[in-house]
């Protein structure tokens, strides 16, 4: 079973992601701070990230930044509410794999981890 991390500060958006992971039969941890998301990457080991762009405190580019240098296998799909391209490019520059804005079909989000996962298996 593959290990999917939900990082967003709100909790209920991390909820509604967790429950329907659940039940396209993945393993769910979540997060709601980047400090914590970090420790979760390095202790956890999880395959695919989900990591809001603007969080309180350490938001999403700065999590990505640092899960990068130590971390090159995860798969990591930024989520926005930000239609402003400048964070996409930054993301997609500093290693992101995916960026999915805000609102967004869950069935959508299932087909970029899928997407990824199978990337990820031919390297």
């Amino acid at each position: 079973m593959n290990t999917i991390l939900v990082v967003d500060d709100n909790t209920n958006i991390c909820y509604m992601m967790k429950h329907y992971l659940e039940e396209m039969k993945y393993d769910v941890i979540t997060s709601h701070s980047g400090m914590d998301a970090l420790e979760k990457v390095k202790n956890l080991k999880p395959d695919v990230m989900l990591l809001d762009i603007v969080m309180t405190g350490m938001g999403g580019l700065e999590v990505l930044r640092r899960v990068r240098l130590f971390d090159k296998d995860i798969g990591i799909i930024m989520i926005s509410g930000l239609l402003d391209n400048t964070f996409s490019k930054t993301a997609f520059e500093n290693g992101a794999d995916e960026y999915i804005t805000k609102p967004f079909d869950l069935d959508h989000l299932h087909e970029c981890i899928l997407v990824d996962l199978i990337m990820r298996s031919k390297q």
